[in-house]
């Protein structure tokens, strides 16, 4: 039985990732942060199939202890401060985070058995920023803009220089956006499904957002962690981009929204805010997944319909549960 340990099993990415695995009979541990409210509910249905272990991206030790008790064939790094408008108000702990986090576990799988351990880290599209080229490659410079991205950048090359400099089995997955039932509320895609389900239940009255222009290749979750698995499969470790290859707006995300609901006049349910928008926006995301569907036999299942559909009928179900009574 493979054995994985996945960073940030509580959040998005790594509670599918911890499904995909499990479906693929691993032994799969989790690192969590040790807090005084502890939050499983993305992954409540599987909690007796995991072990949970207390460890920090900040702490080096606990990081080389929780490798040393769970003896994993593959590490899956997701865990980072991810939300990019908090990487202003906090770029340091972004910093120590998302870009440090990486290179402190890189150093506990030197430390403890660096010819055995495959590792993974999430690369983001933020990476990309101001677009030198479309669509974006493997290949496509780096130009990030904000402090997340900044962050990334810094935890994709230290993953390529560990993998060049000792023989590391290190992969970089280029993750373009990929969404689910299971983000956030703080992401702009749920703010809109979230939002949109309590306008069809008469919970509010209006959906405020912040840039509608802003455009991204938006995938599903659920079929971006098999990417993932498969990058740690092949003979031998190299980045890739994982896309759709299809680009929309913000304001597309919204009408299509509204259309699941049976609302064809959205804009007046609309508002827009100045305070949402970026310090530094991120204007045009779009990337190009062939590298990984040549090598890794890796295609997207879920069309972006299915995934505005997916997300608003989940949102409906769970504001109705909420609201009962």
């Amino acid at each position: 039985m493979k054995k994985a340990l996945i960073t940030g099993i509580t959040g998005q990415d790594g509670s599918y990732l911890a499904e995909f695995l499990l479906s693929k009979g691993y032994q799969v541990f989790g690192l969590t942060r040790r807090t005084s409210t502890v939050n499983y509910e993305r992954i409540k249905h599987i909690r007796d199939k995991v072990t949970v272990l207390q460890g920090d991206l900040l702490d080096q030790y606990s990081l080389t202890q929780a490798i040393i008790e769970s003896e994993p064939d593959e590490i899956y790094n997701l865990a980072a401060q991810s939300f990019v408008p908090t990487s202003w108000n906090q770029p340091v702990l972004t910093g120590e985070v998302t870009a440090l986090g990486v290179v402190r576990m890189l150093e506990a799988i030197r430390m403890v058995n660096p010819s055995k351990i495959k590792f993974y880290q999430a690369s983001s599209s933020e990476m990309f920023g101001k677009v030198l080229e479309s669509p974006q490659t493997e290949k496509t410079p780096f130009y990030p803009r904000s402090p997340y991205g900044a962050a990334k950048v810094y935890g994709h090359y230290i993953t390529v220089n560990y993998r060049e400099s000792y023989n590391i089995y290190a992969c970089s997955g280029i993750l373009f956006n990929h969404e689910s039932p299971r983000r956030g509320l703080e992401f702009v895609t749920r703010r809109i499904s979230n939002g949109v389900a309590r306008i069809k239940l008469g919970l509010q009255k209006n959906l405020i957002l912040g840039n509608l222009n802003s455009r991204r290749d938006w995938g599903f979750a659920g079929d971006y962690v098999e990417a993932m698995w498969l990058m740690l499969q092949q003979k031998t470790p190299d980045d890739y981009v994982v896309a759709t290859g299809e680009n929309r707006s913000v304001k597309d995300f919204v009408e299509e929204a509204f259309k699941v609901i049976g609302i064809s006049d959205w804009q007046k349910y609309v508002q827009t805010d100045k305070k949402l928008l970026r310090p530094a926006e991120v204007d045009f995301l779009i990337g190009d997944a062939s590298k990984a569907e040549r090598i890794l036999h890796w295609k997207p299942k879920t069309s972006f319909k299915a995934l505005v559909k997916m997300m608003i009928e989940e949102d409906l179900k769970r504001e109705k549960e909420n609201n009962k009574g």
